[in-house]
């Protein structure tokens, strides 16, 4: 056989192989950014699009990134009754939640927490004596303090002898006259702290002359002075008066208020001095504070049931901003130190609303003396 005829010839001619272009050469398809040169400051940056601003409320917000938004807000436990022992025998697996008394009661401790700029003052008043005027101001600024983080003091400023510091445990004999004399050292939260007696629910105490001679000499000035010196150090002045509105100090006790709290008793005569001391406030151009009060029926002993007790909170509620009934309780008839733990529920929850009540006001404009 012919070895021409049968073996196939390459040759470097026009038809050879490598004429066909049966390949081509990878750098040739590639776009012309792949082979660019690379600039000394790395790879060449995609140019940025122009944000067209007329439709920027038309996309949608970026994704909150809150711990809330990103886990959920779980459910909280049950934290008392039945509820808390369903959820547990039920190896945590039933959750109904709180209850409405118990979510009732962390809304009105979120209210009573409400911030405050500055230094608030309240006055605590009543035209009668016994209708337990000393002991809602300690149990007040006691509600107060053990819900807030910040300083709360009380101050007795009672032209007679004054029972508001038996309402702590004693720490000092010093009182307000201790304070006055000497007012002009005290330069730091420590150096008032050494007139006050404080309590277990951090409650602080600023005690009055136990001698009557020399307690009636607490003048308008003299309180004037103890006030600018509590305002440096503490967010909340509770101010028990005396029964008296002509006495001296009452003047500026009124006139530095920015809150007004009139105490009753549940009886016929104790809300008529109430009422009485309202009138006097009106007839005294205070009319405003009268307005922006609140009344507090107080029930120094059980109830006979024989005053209705709806008309007493009707009338008082037509003429103050709130009325809040603190009902018996027998911790508080014992007359001696206060301890919120000891109290009733019942008690405790009107306090904690008196609470909630008076801090409503703390967003309102702070009044400047008259």
């Amino acid at each position: 056989m012919d070895d021409d005829a049968s073996t196939p010839k390459y040759s470097s001619g026009s038809t050879g192989f490598r004429a066909q272009n049966r390949f081509s050469d990878p750098a040739a398809d590639m776009p012309p950014e792949w082979t660019a040169p690379t600039p000394p400051n790395g790879l060449p940056l995609e140019p940025i699009p122009a944000v067209d601003e007329s439709d920027a409320e038309d996309r949608p917000p970026y994704l909150d990134l809150s711990t809330v938004a990103l886990l959920g807000h779980p459910k909280r436990a049950p934290s008392q009754g039945w509820r808390k022992w369903l959820y547990l025998a039920s190896f945590k697996l039933l959750n109904v939640g709180e209850s409405p008394k118990v979510i009732r009661r962390e809304a009105l401790i979120a209210q009573a927490q409400q911030p405050l700029r500055g230094c608030h003052r309240i006055a605590v008043l009543s035209l009668k004596g016994g209708v337990g005027k000393t002991t809602v101001t300690a149990t007040l600024g006691a509600t107060l303090a053990s819900v807030r983080g910040d300083r709360v003091i009380a101050v007795d400023a009672n032209p007679d002898r004054g029972t508001l510091s038996e309402k702590v445990p004693l720490e000092t004999p010093a009182t307000v006259r201790h304070l006055l004399r000497d007012a002009e050292g005290i330069e730091a939260y420590s150096d008032v702290r050494s007139y006050t007696s404080q309590g277990s629910s951090r409650l602080e105490v600023l005690a009055s002359e136990s001698d009557p001679a020399v307690s009636e000499a607490f003048s308008s000035d003299d309180y004037t002075r103890v006030l600018e010196v509590l305002e440096r150090f503490y967010s909340l002045v509770l101010t028990d008066c005396g029964t008296g509105l002509m006495h001296s100090a009452m003047g500026a006790v009124l006139a530095r208020a920015d809150a007004l709290i009139v105490v009753s008793s549940g009886s016929v005569d104790g809300a008529r001095s109430a009422s009485a001391t309202l009138d006097w406030l009106d007839a005294h151009g205070h009319e405003d504070m009268v307005r922006s009060s609140i009344a507090v029926i107080n029930a120094v002993r059980p109830r006979s049931g024989k005053v209705d007790m709806t008309k007493v909170v009707d009338h008082f509620s037509r003429r103050c901003r709130a009325v809040v009934e603190v009902p018996f309780d027998p911790h508080l008839e014992e007359g001696a130190e206060i301890s919120l733990e000891r109290l009733k529920p019942q008690t405790r929850e009107a306090l904690l609303e008196l609470a909630a009540l008076l801090a409503a006001g703390f967003a309102g404009e702070r009044r400047e003396p008259v």
